[in-house]
């Protein structure tokens, strides 16, 4: 599957937090701009993949509404952060396989004005956590973060660290809803909404769509290649009744399944593209992929050695496409230079990761 496929066209709208519009309506901009983009005619997509959790619209209504008239292999998949990363693979291996030439990826969702993912369920476990007080992914994975703080010896301020960074980062974004600087007092003026866990140290809530249109590569041969994919996990802070180690989460699992898959390793990375729902998987997965070790963590944030992380401000600062904007933001850096792109998708103890690589 290395190199077999390319992403050549990215298509996001405004991120807002009331759009006034329909999923379909923002999933069908989002995706004419991917096409214009690829210099690709709708006509010419021959598969559509899309990932929801209840709060989207299905590829049957978007191809109409692109006037995709002959639509082959299309797929709704349950799930969300999780697939940010593995879709990639999804597309790529429908390229690999000859059933694709031209695959079209979207994300729409209204998560702010509309279904809200502060209230989304955790699983049929919560009747087991509710009695707790651990009603929604908040709580669970605050409850994750302050087992990884105590183990770690992080702190508020390297938290602040992450946040700030980000903001500094979507600074020059227009696409950005959160731009302004966050001072170490500022952060703590911030309540909690679950401790550790403040205000701010949660990804936004947002109404917008992103798309991308991936191609075989022998069509699209100056196009970020996709190199490698994985998906997996194991227990850990999504099932933390046979859990090890609450804080485990997906990156623990994966991260060496992509770099025997890619054959790289972490210093082959240029940039990060993080899944940053929650300000403290950033640390975990720095450490996870080898991107920095555990007994240098502290040092690394606070002197901001992560800067390179998220360079758009990531879900904390530009915004919440359930993870497909960074995938956005990976293509960016590639065709702006960078030789290497790694994105992730987060669920909890499940989730997956992607090398994108500049051809040459």
């Amino acid at each position: 599957m290395r190199g077999r496929a390319a992403v050549a066209g990215i298509g996001m709208t405004a991120l807002t937090r009331r759009s006034g519009r329909t999923e379909l309506e923002l999933a069908v901009e989002a995706s004419r701009a991917a096409l214009a983009d690829a210099r690709v005619e709708a006509g010419r997509i021959d598969a559509v993949l899309s990932y929801h959790m209840n709060d989207s619209v299905p590829v049957v209504q978007v191809a109409r509404a692109l006037r995709i008239e002959r639509l082959g292999w299309h797929n709704d998949i349950t799930g969300g952060g999780t697939q940010a990363a593995s879709v990639l693979g999804d597309a790529a291996m429908l390229i690999a396989a000859g059933v694709a030439r031209n695959v079209l990826v979207y994300r729409a969702l209204n998560g702010r004005s509309g279904t809200r993912m502060n209230t989304a369920s955790t699983g049929p476990q919560e009747r087991f956590t509710i009695p707790y007080g651990m009603a929604g992914p908040i709580p669970m994975f605050a409850l994750a973060a302050q087992r990884y703080l105590h183990e770690t010896g992080l702190t508020e301020e390297h938290l602040h660290a992450v946040v700030a960074q980000s903001r500094d980062n979507a600074a020059a974004n227009p696409r950005a809803l959160r731009r302004d600087p966050l001072s170490l007092e500022d952060y703590l003026a911030r309540p909690y909404v679950c401790s550790p866990l403040r205000t701010v140290d949660c990804c936004q809530e947002t109404d917008g769509a992103c798309a991308l249109v991936i191609r075989d590569a022998r069509l699209a041969p100056q196009a970020p290649r996709i190199h490698a994919v994985v998906r997996g996990g194991g227990p850990g802070c999504s099932s933390m009744d046979r859990s090890p180690d609450v804080s485990a989460i997906f990156s623990a699992h994966v991260a060496p399944m992509l770099w025997e898959a890619s054959g790289m390793r972490a210093a082959d990375v240029d940039v990060a593209l993080l899944y940053d729902a929650y300000s403290w998987l950033v640390p975990r997965q720095l450490e996870d992929f080898g991107l920095a070790g555990r007994a240098e963590l502290g040092e690394f944030l606070l002197r901001r050695r992560h800067a390179t992380v998220n360079p758009h401000g990531g879900l904390l600062s530009e915004g919440y496409v359930h993870g497909l904007n960074n995938v956005a933001q990976a293509v960016r850096e590639l065709r702006a230079g960078r030789g290497t792109a790694l994105v992730t998708g987060f669920g909890g103890s499940y989730g997956s990761a992607a090398l994108l690589v500049r051809p040459g």
